[in-house]
């Protein structure tokens, strides 16, 4: 499972400089943990409810051999655990210190070269900053954008099967931009145009609603 800061390319959260002044910049948000977690959740297990079924059909393989109700309750239990294993991935993510910066109260500004995270006061000029090329996709909901970070680049070396485990397995990790955060719809048409302009949303799809 990648974490947070393996994130686009290895860069991790970087220290920005102060944002142009023509940036989009947005109110205050926050993404708690629980609703962090509930997309998450229904987002892992829309696609990988498949690969239960494997640890599912392993359990029942020795009943072809041997015939026997066990064999049942244990293909049941190793189901269970893979679910118990795949959920811990997911809720592990916010818990990691690495992950605190996403549930934070912060606001957003935005131009062509990035997205800073502000999670201070502005006059302190802390602000975490994120290039383009780290946002992998972004989906835009009924209320909100989210823009997933690309997951990091695995280390040189690594096992075939272990490379495999780590893309199959990874966890989403995402920004979170309700619609109500942006201070008039001009911003946010800018930042949909913005968004179309870098290939992060289908053209088609792009037009947003006023």
């Amino acid at each position: 499972m990648n974490q947070p800061n393996q994130r686009g390319g290895g860069g991790g959260f970087r220290q920005a400089q102060q944002a142009p002044s023509l940036a989009i910049r947005t109110k205050k948000t926050q993404l708690t943990t629980d609703t962090y977690t509930k997309m998450v959740m229904g987002e892992v297990w829309k696609k990988d409810w498949v690969y239960a079924l494997i640890p599912f059909a392993l359990g029942l393989l020795p009943a072809i051999f041997v015939h026997s109700w066990w064999w049942i309750v244990l293909a049941v239990v190793l189901t269970i655990l893979f679910v118990l294993f795949r959920s811990a991935q997911v809720t592990g993510v916010t818990q990691m210190e690495q992950s605190k910066p996403l549930f934070e109260r912060m606001a957003f500004e935005m131009d062509n070269k990035q997205l800073l995270l502000r999670v201070g006061p502005e006059k302190e000029g802390k602000a975490m900053q994120l290039t383009w090329d780290m946002i992998g996709r972004v989906r835009r909901d009924v209320d909100a954008y989210v823009l997933y970070l690309k997951p990091g680049t695995p280390p040189a070396g690594m096992a075939a099967w272990r490379l495999w485990l780590a893309r199959t397995f990874d966890v989403p990790v995402f920004l979170h931009l309700p619609f109500k955060i942006f201070n008039a719809d001009n911003d946010r048409r800018l930042f949909e145009a913005m968004l179309r302009r870098k290939n992060l949303l289908p053209a088609e799809a792009g037009a947003a609603t006023v």
